[in-house]
């Protein structure tokens, strides 16, 4: 009887030492819970994973295991925040390409890294868990925390390339450093018709005013940039087309939609001393950091 009523006690007095303490200190706070999130894989298979770990496989795929600590801490906070935001808005399952993000796990991994696998993994994990949990929140709440590639030196507004959200342009000048970021395509005037259908010119017709293309008149039928590029494969709305013996020549400035965080920009930006939080806040804007 005396070793029942101790392992009565025992719990009770836990429980009250631990409203005690979260009395007198609210930064005391239980720990949350572990969530799990569902991937689908390319070939429909379904696998419900620990989010932290689905944030790894996130990180290792979206960016180069190569850059900057704080980069690498900035995108998991960016990914962990996409993530959430899809599982508060009742998307049950997230695809593992760059329709939402995209993911790979641990075999993906040592096919992509080879004999770095066991550094890098090492890397991005630690940075994963540095990060834990950290989300970030804009007015008072998850939002679509858009990435890409690189700029063209500037940021998009999300009104402008997917209709929604209020992520505002910034100058990501740096960006014209990359050594991906300007590119040239070339295609005859039979491949873009297999696209775009048959057709005697193309014309760029506007841009707005950060040189990413509004508006394409391919003869009388108008394209926005955003749909141009899509039809093409192009690497960003920023490019220029030129044509010299049927064969059309199109260079891109930057790589991705534009919106939100450059990824290369924000390993320039840690690589001058910024930290993952002063990242964030810069290509964000107006955000808080809040443990979910």
């Amino acid at each position: 009887m005396k070793n029942k009523l101790c392992l009565l006690v025992v719990p009770i007095l836990g429980l009250n030492l631990y409203w005690f303490f979260s009395f007198f200190n609210d930064s005391f706070k239980k720990p949350p819970e572990e969530k799990n999130i569902t991937i689908v894989s390319e070939n429909n298979e379904k696998t419900s994973i620990d989010i932290e770990n689905y944030i790894i496989g996130v990180v290792a795929c979206e960016m180069p295991a190569l850059y900057h600590e704080e980069a690498l801490k900035a995108q998991a906070v960016a990914s962990r925040t996409y993530a959430y935001y899809l599982l508060d808005h009742n998307q049950d399952t997230v695809l593992t390409d760059t329709t939402d993000q995209c993911y790979i796990d641990s075999t993906q991994m040592q096919e992509k890294w080879g004999n770095k696998y066991d550094e890098y993994y090492k890397k991005i994990s630690e940075i994963v868990k540095s990060t834990k949990n950290i989300v970030m929140n804009k007015d008072n709440s998850l939002f679509k925390s858009f990435y890409f590639s690189t700029s063209n030196g500037s940021t998009l507004d999300s009104i402008s390339v997917f209709k929604e959200g209020n992520l505002t342009s910034v100058s990501s000048d740096w960006d014209r450093d990359s050594k991906d970021y300007e590119k040239e395509i070339t295609l005859t005037k039979e491949e873009i018709a297999k696209k775009l259908g048959e057709f005697t010119n193309i014309k760029i017709n506007a841009r707005d005013e950060t040189h990413h293309v509004l508006e394409v008149l391919v003869d009388n039928k108008k394209y926005t940039g955003i749909e141009f590029r899509k039809l093409l494969n192009l690497r960003s709305t920023d490019f220029d087309i030129s044509l010299n013996n049927n064969i059309y020549t199109i260079k891109t400035r930057g790589y991705g939609h534009g919106v939100g965080m450059s990824q290369y920009g924000a390993n320039y930006l840690a690589k001058s001393g910024k930290n993952y939080k002063d990242i964030l806040k810069y290509y964000y804007n107006d955000i808080t950091f809040v443990t979910y």
